[in-house]
């Protein structure tokens, strides 16, 4: 079974027909624009070295070049051993705001859908890393204990809407605390350590009412545990929507005079959890907006030992693609548009028959 390192640059195999297309448009217009000045019997004497398959053989080479080439970047791999190795990583903490607010659509779907999207990317991007789920609104409570299984992670995270917690509200400090017990702070059974293996990432759109949100990032970073925030929603807000059991929307969330309440997003307060916490604020804008600089300080982390685990060691064959786009692109360049007429072909063929 062959396995791909970087699968996700086939996807640039999709430009090809549409290089084709340009090509095929292209050419239609240069015949056209011929057709008008001679018929296709004045134009092959006006030209007698031209070639109707030659274009077509140099465009099919560079394009079979390409897709070699891209084959090749991606590293197909096949064949796998399993060896055995030491697992490094660190462990992340996960804290999801799951109060009505995140329901505002000015993120499509919505605040709540957009952030477990960013979530599962993210987990798609670590790799030994432990991981821990705390969903929060009012209160908070730990969704998912620290583990490698991102696969179940995955299905708690499913599972995860605005309703899972009764008490609304937004304690982010809260869910800090509860992700400094996912970590065993404050466990009587396990000896606490400090050290810089550890990180909290608050995924909210900052409306803190509850606590105090920066002494608990404040405190976790004194205990060694970097916090890291992403903001979701747009500062301008959004209305929050009712829905009904049947998932369909009544209307929106007004307030004791009939207005309809406003969603903000609270980048202030974030900023300030994440400047207590000795970790970086990001806005969610896409779902891959500031991963790279969040991914980059988990990467920073210091790694732990969780013991010997068995790991699939595939062999790379970028090798072969690569040789075929070699190839393709050389011919392409060997062949000219126009026929040689130093070299007749049809005599030599024939000279060899006879």
């Amino acid at each position: 079974m062959i396995h791909f390192e970087h699968k996700e640059l086939l996807w640039l195999l999709m430009a090809l027909p549409v290089l084709l297309g340009i090509w095929l448009w292209l050419r239609y217009s240069k015949q056209k624009r011929l057709e008008q000045f001679a018929d296709r019997v004045m134009f092959g004497r006006l030209i007698p070295d031209a070639s109707r398959w030659r274009p077509a053989l140099k465009m099919t080479l560079c394009l079979l070049g390409l897709a070699s080439l891209i084959v090749a970047v991606a590293n197909p791999q096949i064949g796998s051993k399993m060896v055995k190795g030491e697992r490094m990583g660190s462990d992340i903490a996960i804290c999801l705001d799951v109060s009505n607010s995140m329901m505002a659509e000015d993120l499509q779907p919505n605040r709540l859908e957009r952030s477990k999207r960013v979530i599962t990317n993210l987990m798609n991007k670590l790799t030994g890393d432990r991981v821990s789920l705390v969903v929060f609104a009012g209160t908070s409570f730990i969704q998912m204990p620290l583990t490698n299984d991102y696969s179940a992670t995955r299905l708690f995270l499913d599972q995860v809407d605005c309703g899972i917690i009764p008490t609304q509200g937004t304690a982010i400090g809260d869910a800090i605390d509860k992700a400094m017990a996912s970590f065993g702070y404050g466990d009587p059974d396990r000896e606490w350590q400090k050290n810089g293996n550890r990180a909290i990432i608050v995924i909210s759109d900052g409306e803190n009412f509850e606590d105090d949100a920066v002494g608990a990032a404040t405190h976790a970073a004194q205990e060694g545990v970097m916090v890291c925030t992403i903001g979701m929603g747009l500062p301008e807000g959004a209305p929050i929507p009712i829905y009904n059991r049947s998932k369909q929307r009544t209307g929106y969330k007004q307030d004791g005079s009939g207005n309809i309440v406003t969603t903000h997003l609270n980048e202030q307060m974030l900023s300030q959890i994440a400047s207590a916490g000795k970790g970086v604020y990001v806005r969610a804008g896409s779902i891959n907006t500031g991963f790279d600089e969040i991914l980059k300080r988990i990467a920073g982390l210091d790694k732990d030992s969780y013991g010997e685990e068995l790991f699939a060691e595939y062999e790379s064959r970028y090798q072969y693609p690569l040789t075929v786009a070699l190839i393709c692109l050389i011919l392409e360049l060997l062949f000219f548009e126009r026929r040689n007429r130093k070299i007749n072909w049809q005599k030599i063929l024939s000279r060899e028959s006879d």
